[in-house]
């Protein structure tokens, strides 16, 4: 008997150490959460780094044969303030001078369209009014140093990647100087440790347009990304307008790296304004800065990024600029792209509402048109539905109660356009 009860001793001493601890538990969830945190940050690791050699994003052929043709975003730009993709394909105004023996012109497109047009120019001014008519803005941030003040905000559209505002005081600044600053492609490869590469692809000196050629660098696992930019400034009563948007460019072959971005647009209002600090004898300059562009990661991450780099990227930019100031104060001469800069098309405030007058005509247009396409497209003719009602009844010839039926039937098919869209009284 000592020996039976000895044995269920044991037993129950076996199953007492089977059972596991809170402790334990708790360190088996987290061994397990930790495998899972780790294939799922390889997983993201694998997605930036590999794609299929069948995959592209500009003119390329699916394993089916679909041809897919080279589409973009317009920036921020479509008049409903839905950003639909479209196709395009556009030519600057006037002849153009090629330099590197590359051209994005095409013959085959209309000559009167351009790059970059006045409308580009009535949407920034309307993004800098707050009239563009896209979601509100959330504000993100706030900082400053002794020589500067920086905001910045942030907005997801319902398509097309998250949009960036800020506003930037800059003490002892010019309007004439930041424009400089903005686009001396030259020096900015002495002070931006993430461009890699700028060159011209074709210049446009009539209108002071120009269309580049730029390679970045990004950090962690973000491969090189590769742009070609249209850019053009409009200037206003010593304010500028500076807008620089993606263009395709056939004659830059796209390659697997570094990867092409379609999707950019990057502009500036840059204006003069009293400093900060009270004090009326030295310049200050307010920078409007909107940006967005589709890098290829998801937007979240990016979203993610963009908020933790953004005020150091914000100083790094105003270190810069202040190095451009004793930069350019020592130069006897100026590079070519502020030679570009300074011919750009200078407009008055009459000119600005001009083109809120041509914008208004051509939405009244639409709504006009779309009313008459509603009216017209959806409704039945009723002399069609009556006469055919008439024919069938006829056919079938059997008795009042089925040609009731018919006519009743008829009657509400030639109502169903009425009701849809019952006609406006004056």
């Amino acid at each position: 008997m000592n020996l039976v009860g000895s044995f269920f001793n044991i037993l129950t001493f076996y199953e007492i150490l089977r059972t596991p601890t809170r402790g334990f538990l708790v360190l088996e969830m987290l061994v397990y959460v930790g495998f899972v945190l780790i294939a799922f940050l390889f997983g993201i690791m694998v997605g930036w780094a590999w794609k299929p050699i069948w995959v592209s994003f500009g003119n390329c052929t699916f394993d089916n044969g679909l041809q897919v043709k080279n589409q973009m975003v317009e920036s921020t730009h479509d008049h409903d303030h839905d950003q639909q993709l479209v196709q395009v394909e556009t030519n600057l105004d006037f002849g153009s001078k090629k330099l590197d023996n590359s051209s994005c012109s095409s013959s085959a497109v209309n000559k009167d369209e351009g790059y970059i047009k006045d409308e580009d120019l009535r949407h920034l001014w309307h993004l800098v009014e707050k009239r563009d008519g896209g979601p509100p803005w959330k504000h993100m941030m706030d900082g400053s140093t002794s020589t500067m003040a920086y905001q910045a905000w942030q907005r997801a559209p319902e398509r097309g990647p998250p949009q960036y505002c800020s506003v930037t005081v800059y003490e002892d600044a010019t309007p004439e100087l930041l424009r400089d600053f903005f686009w001396d492609d030259d020096l900015r490869l002495k002070w931006d440790d993430m461009l890699l590469h700028a060159t011209i692809l074709e210049e446009f000196p009539e209108i002071g347009a120009s269309v580049v050629h730029w390679i970045r660098r990004f950090p962690l696992f973000c491969s090189d990304r590769e742009y070609t930019i249209a850019r053009r400034i409009w200037e206003l009563d010593g304010s500028f307008y500076c807008v620089t948007k993606g263009v395709p460019c056939p004659t830059v072959p796209r390659k697997q790296k570094p990867r092409r971005v379609d999707v950019y647009y990057s502009s500036w209002f840059i204006q003069p304004v009293k400093s900060k600090k009270g004090n009326d004898t030295r310049p200050a300059c307010e920078v409007t800065f909107f940006h967005h562009e589709d890098m290829g990661i998801p937007w979240e991450i990016a979203k993610l990024g963009v908020r933790q780099a953004m005020w150091g990227t914000a100083k790094k930019i105003e270190q810069g600029f202040r190095w451009y100031q004793k930069e350019r104060a020592s130069l006897k001469t100026i590079s070519h792209h502020i030679e570009m800069a300074r011919m750009s098309t200078k407009i008055d405030q009459n000119y600005l509402n001009h083109l809120e007058s041509d914008d208004n005509e051509d939405m009244a247009k639409n709504e006009v048109a779309d009313q008459q396409e509603k009216q017209t497209g959806l409704t039945i003719p009723k002399l069609l539905v009556i006469g055919g009602a008439v024919i069938l009844a006829c056919t079938l010839n059997r008795g009042l109660l089925t040609t009731t039926v018919v006519f009743k039937v008829a009657k509400k098919f030639g109502n169903l356009g009425k009701r849809a869209f019952p006609t406006t009284q004056l």
